[in-house]
């Protein structure tokens, strides 16, 4: 009787409707609740030293620095969130007078920001406080947790309103040597007092280790006592910045959340004895003003955003570009964010049943994987990239967007064969040898292979989107490509060659002692699909008759030979961290080297006349004269070749009927507040997706009721002649 009875339960469900295979409660079924996942364990929500991408998508709904970028409009472009304007920088000279707004000699900048009344802090336990204004949690001991395991478990919450001096706390706290910013040093350059500042909470710090004071003084006890002398809050919703020189992408700056306000209550909650060990802290859960809070963090199974109820509102955009009003994105408009309740992001470790659950409707959007890539998109001749008709069917939609990013393959200046080192004719022999193995590499080929289309061959170190990235004719490198038949071709291997014999090469092989040419490349493996990777590279190299060596080594040790210079090549990329191209063309600025001043330029590159356009360019605001010496600096590298120029990585993302409003930002993550969901259609999408398969199991069924007749038959037999 149990398979019947099954079976009828089984047939009960598909017939009413019930989709058999929901991970999710039944009570979330029809809510206004996004699902979306994640990979990777996020290792810091605290905006002070967060610096990745995984981490962004939850701290950057939950905080709010004072500007953020236009959601719809490109290029990017900021806009205030909590400001009330943006910020003007005015100019002062070393003796304090101040000076005209296109001064170029400049001693310090001052920003000046105002920030919106009114704006409220999300429900925390850290802002509970009694009748008289008492706090309510400060001074527990470490048994007053014993039965606290979420911060949901504190059974009171309150807010209070930001306030300037917020923004001046966490400014503060990028200098205490207990966490480590990951902008430290480089905002030291910058922001007056902000080294000094560190350096004396760094000794203060080291004194009290010395003296095995405990427990040390907390983070936000030192704070207090030391103030920054170029920050400070002017009254009660404006704070002030000075800044050393000219520096106008610190605006771009304000718009991250190592900018965003921090209330020093969450961190005098967050210090106190037992708190640690029950993951209590900003590390575990953020305090922000955002339209989200973090209320639930599994980061091994799931992390929950809801909608902050103190959250004041935002407008959806009622402006974008050109085509944004008929793809849709301005239906919303003027609508208050954020639009969606609730954002549950599950942990998927692995690819196929992620896949699948989006196929499923189980997951509201999906990148792309090169494992299912031809089962979703088409690509035509012309490089255009559409939807399979089986996803078309379904009414699945694809974005594409090129990332702010460059992906290349660096020399090390400083090697002996291909580096800039030398006389000048040994350096034009290795710049020739550079040359010839940037023609050799054939991107194209690799974008077509390795990422199924899903990228633009490198010309330089700009992408496109940022100032300065030139497209049409004049953005071919033409060390590397030339114009044949009114189209532009990767120059031939017979031109490489000859490169190569100049180089004192011929044939791969010294024209001195006839020893072959070996050359190492270092890497950390790839991940799957490394070794077909790296295969492909052998024989790029062998075009022109070089051997190809790998060395191989775990991420910590490959970063370790880059500070050293233990190098000759190796991959990198680099994502913008603000839309501008000093921030890509600093990546070989010979100051910034990374083996003799720890810098960002990896490749050690070094070359006089691009470090003195580099100074005249980092500095100015767009325009035609900013434009014209990044074109002299790009084809000074053009010519150096100290990268080959790989690609230009591009986004693929796929997202079902139901989900509205979406469009790619490669500068911020905090868009999920203007998506919109239709429920009810999901819920039927999925019902339609997901009905049970009950025949094989009514075949079966049948199979044992035809297998059990004749012994049903000798039973009655027996049982007649009985009787």
């Amino acid at each position: 009787m149990r398979l019947p009875t099954a079976l009828a339960c089984l047939l009960l469900l598909a017939g009413c409707g019930k989709v058999w295979n929901d991970p999710y409660p039944a009570s979330e079924s029809g809510k206004n609740i996004l699902y979306s996942s994640f990979s990777e364990r996020p290792k810091h929500l605290d905006p002070a030293q967060s610096y990745t991408a995984d981490e962004y998508d939850f701290i950057w709904q939950v905080y709010e620095p004072p500007l953020q970028y236009h959601y719809l409009q490109r290029p990017y472009t900021l806009i205030p969130a909590t400001a009330a304007a943006i910020p003007r920088p005015r100019y002062y000279d070393s003796a304090g007078a101040e000076l005209p707004a296109g001064a170029r000699e400049v001693a310090y900048s001052v920003y000046e920001i105002h920030i919106k009344p009114g704006i409220r802090y999300q429900p925390h336990p850290a802002f509970a406080r009694d009748a008289t204004g008492r706090s309510l949690y400060l001074g527990l001991k470490p048994e007053d947790l014993r039965d606290k395991f979420r911060i949901a478990d504190f059974p009171r919450s309150g807010s209070r309103e930001l306030v300037a001096a917020d923004y001046v706390y966490q400014i503060k706290r990028l200098a205490h040597p207990r966490i480590q910013s990951p902008i430290l040093g480089h905002m030291s350059d910058y922001i007056v007092g902000l080294k000094e500042y560190a350096a004396l909470l760094e000794k203060e710090d080291k004194a009290l280790q010395a003296a095995q004071r405990e427990p040390a003084p907390p983070v936000w006890d030192s704070l207090a006592r030391h103030e920054i002398s170029g920050v400070e809050a002017v009254d009660r919703y404006t704070y002030r910045i000075r800044v050393r020189g000219k520096y106008p992408q610190f605006i771009y700056w304000l718009a991250m959340p190592f900018f965003a306000p921090v209330p020093p209550e969450a961190d005098r909650f967050y210090s106190q004895p037992g708190m640690a060990e029950k993951n209590f802290s900003l590390d575990w859960y953020p305090v922000g003003t955002g339209p989200y809070m973090l209320t639930e963090n599994n980061p091994n199974a799931r992390m929950v955003l809801a909608r902050n109820p103190n959250f004041r509102g935002e407008p959806y955009p009622s402006e974008g570009e050109a085509e944004d009003a008929a793809a849709g994105l301005l239906a919303d408009a003027g609508k208050t964010a954020p639009l969606i309740d609730t954002v549950v992001f599950t942990r998927e470790k692995e690819g196929i049943p992620y896949w699948n659950k989006f196929m499923q409707g189980y997951y509201d959007q999906s990148g792309i994987s090169n494992d299912n890539f031809d089962s979703a998109v088409r690509v035509d001749i012309g490089g255009d990239a559409a939807l399979s008709p089986g996803m078309a069917s379904r009414g699945i939609r694809l974005k594409t967007s090129v990332a702010t990013s460059v992906y290349y393959l660096s020399f090390n200046w400083l090697d002996p064969v291909l580096g800039g080192q030398g006389d000048a004719a040994g350096q034009e022999r290795a710049r020739k040898l550079r040359q010839a193995i940037s023609i050799a590499v054939d991107n194209e080929e690799f974008i077509s292979i390795f990422a199924n289309g899903r990228g633009v061959p490198g010309q330089g170190p700009i992408p496109p989107g940022i100032f300065g990235y030139r497209g049409g004719d004049e953005g071919y490198n033409p060390v590397v490509y030339e114009k044949t038949g009114g189209a532009w071709h990767r120059r031939s291997i017979a031109e490489a060659k000859k490169l190569m014999a100049e180089a004192g090469y011929p044939n791969g092989r010294h024209s001195g002692s006839g020893a072959p040419l070996v050359l190492y490349l270092d890497t950390t493996g790839g991940g799957p699909g490394g070794k077909a990777r790296l295969d492909w590279y052998r024989k790029q190299f062998q075009k022109i008759d070089i051997q190809l060596e790998f060395r191989t080594s775990d991420w910590n040790r490959f970063q370790e030979k880059i500070r050293k210079g233990n190098t000759q090549m190796f991959f990198l990329g680099w994502n913008a961290d603000y839309p501008d191209p000093e921030n890509f063309m600093f990546l070989l600025h010979g100051p910034q080297g990374a083996v003799k001043l720890g810098g960002e330029n990896k490749a050690n590159y070094l070359n006089p006349e691009y470090d003195r356009l580099f100074e005249q360019m980092k500095n100015m605001e767009n325009g035609p004269e900013r434009e014209a010496i990044i074109e002299r600096m790009v084809a000074v590298l053009r010519r150096d070749a100290p990268w080959v120029w790989a690609y230009y990585p591009k986004d693929y993302s796929l997202y079902h009927a139901w989900l509205h409003n979406v469009k790619p930002n490669q500068m911020a993550r905090n868009g999920l507040k203007f998506y919109r969901l239709d429920p009810a259609l999901r819920e039927a999408k999925r019902a339609e997706w997901n009905r049970p398969v009950v025949w094989p199991l009514l075949l079966l069924l049948a199979l044992l009721v035809v297998g059990t007749l004749p012994a049903l038959g000798s039973w009655r037999a027996r049982e007649l002649a009985r009787a």
